[in-house]
């Protein structure tokens, strides 16, 4: 069965400062040696916290106001770096559904459509009204149309984009690859059982 499409997502933002924030910024490398993605959560942007917190200050992950939030909004090449999947899967599980920036690292977005989170560009002016418009309120909703292809709050809508098949990906549910493989496994193994470096695995 293939996964349920993604085609609005809503909720309270939080705003993340800065451009060209990496994915070991995001997902520190030493909290790569679990098996699977579970607790990873925990750990988004543990260094960038610690240090926010010596200095007195508090991290955006950190403000209670904002646990809530399911669209982040960020700077401009979002997620660049390393590939580590880790990124896009932690954010997620913490209860990002959506993610608003002026650019992304193509690595991070693939990654991100491959989990359902959709990754939407703004014009810079309209990026600079949702950040005042988020950080002015907490309980503010953002609204990410991806039939529409527009981000509304506070009564305004502005455009916004994404490669056209990423889009058709998660509006149709087709971004889940491995329940696509799953909903004709027999052919999977129909397949399989033509390969010779596979033989061995399918009888």
């Amino acid at each position: 069965m293939s996964a349920s499409p993604i085609v609005r997502i809503s909720g309270p933002a939080l705003v993340l400062p800065g451009d060209d924030i990496d994915t070991d910024r995001i997902m520190p490398a030493r909290f790569l040696k679990a098996i699977t993605f579970e607790g990873l959560e925990a750990h988004v942007f543990a260094d960038d916290r610690k240090h926010a917190a010596e200095r007195g200050q508090t991290h955006a992950f950190d403000d209670a106001t904002r646990r809530q939030a399911r669209v982040l909004v960020v700077g401009r090449n979002f997620g660049c770096g390393s590939s580590r999947e880790h990124a896009p899967q932690a954010l997620r599980r913490w209860g990002i559904r959506a993610v608003v920036g002026p650019s992304f690292a193509e690595i991070f977005f693939g990654n991100s459509v491959m989990i359902g989170m959709p990754c939407v560009t703004l014009a810079d002016a309209d990026l600079d009204w949702l950040r005042q418009a988020a950080n002015a309120d907490a309980n503010l909703t953002v609204d990410v149309d991806l039939e529409l292809m527009t981000v509304t709050a506070a009564g305004k809508s502005v455009a916004a984009s994404m490669p056209a098949p990423a889009r058709e990906a998660l509006t149709s549910g087709a971004w889940d690859g491995t329940g696509l493989l799953l909903e004709d496994y027999e052919r999977v193994r129909q397949v399989a059982e033509t390969l010779p470096y596979l033989r061995s695995f399918t009888n």
